[in-house]
């Protein structure tokens, strides 16, 4: 045989060598597992957007409300929220024009971001009506029927606003729904505010009524979202109104910034490790 003949012959024999044994592929679970390495890179990648998309809500939230602690002459008003997740279904603000501070505190049923997206709804409508009146019950009836307007979709709110004349002191409010706001008076007596009128959102045709007091000097009001009564120990026990009302009168005499830590303290404290489970709000306006 000679020598061009079987270098030709050896080529020929590597060409079906190679055209029989292809190049490796990757075994089947080895591609799986790279898919699923890609699929779970995308999921970290969605949740850090979504995660930061919720914060940028809550930063909204923020700004809709009213700041921790404000002063209108001598009026101090503290506030706190906690939200049980991202972003709360409660809210806590104040309006101010001349010598009259109108302030509302508002708790949407349910809680996380369903509730929290219906709480910039209801503080543009609790605005819009301000800025045509300063009247507690036409405020809350105005913001009533838009909301009822919305039909099924509508969601349901409690809500107290009150209108703080700061020059006299006067105080009118209207309680859609809401937990009894406590007025401690200087001497100890308790009052509770509880005129008002349905739930936001159940009947366009509520009629609300209005409550009016004076708050003197020494005197502490306290108005709250039921998530700081509803707190509940490892035992199942709720914090509850008795025991909210021996915190206030325990603080009496401090200043309502002081007040609003001591109050929110004593809740943390009994409910101890046990989660949150509903978002709380605390708001305390103290005349000096």
């Amino acid at each position: 045989m000679s020598q061009s003949l079987f270098h030709g012959r050896l080529a020929t024999k590597r060409a079906v060598d190679v055209r029989a044994y292809p190049p490796r592929r990757p075994s089947t679970a080895r591609a799986q597992q790279l898919e699923l390495e890609s699929k779970l890179a995308e999921l970290q990648k969605n949740y850090v957007e979504l995660h930061a998309a919720i914060f940028d809500a809550a930063q909204v939230h923020r700004r809709l409300c009213a700041p921790r602690l404000l002063r209108f002459q001598d009026f101090e008003i503290a506030s706190e929220i906690f939200a049980v997740r991202h972003l709360p279904g409660d809210f806590f603000t104040v309006k101010q024009a001349h010598d009259v501070v109108v302030m509302a505190l508002g708790d949407i049923c349910g809680k996380g971001l369903a509730a929290g997206m219906w709480t910039t709804h209801l503080v543009g409508l609790v605005s819009r009506y301000a800025a045509v009146t300063s009247h507690p019950e036409s405020i809350v009836a105005g913001v009533n029927r838009d909301l009822c307007r919305l039909g099924s979709a509508a969601a349901l709110a409690s809500l107290f606003l009150a209108r703080l004349d700061t020059a006299t002191g006067r105080f009118d409010y209207c309680s859609a729904g809401h937990p009894p706001a406590m007025l401690l008076r200087r001497n100890g007596e308790l009052e509770s505010l509880s005129k008002g009128g349905l739930l936001l959102g159940v009947d366009q045709q509520a009629a609300y009524v209005k409550g009016s007091l004076i708050l003197n000097s020494g005197d502490t009001l306290l108005t709250y979202s039921d998530g700081i009564t509803e707190s509940r120990n490892a035992a199942g026990q709720e914090f509850d109104y008795a025991r909210l009302e021996a915190e206030l009168r325990r603080a009496q005499g401090a200043s309502a910034d002081a007040t609003l830590f001591s109050v929110l303290g004593a809740v943390q404290d009994f409910a101890a490790v046990e989660p949150v489970s509903d978002d709380m709000t605390l708001m305390i306006v103290k005349r000096d």
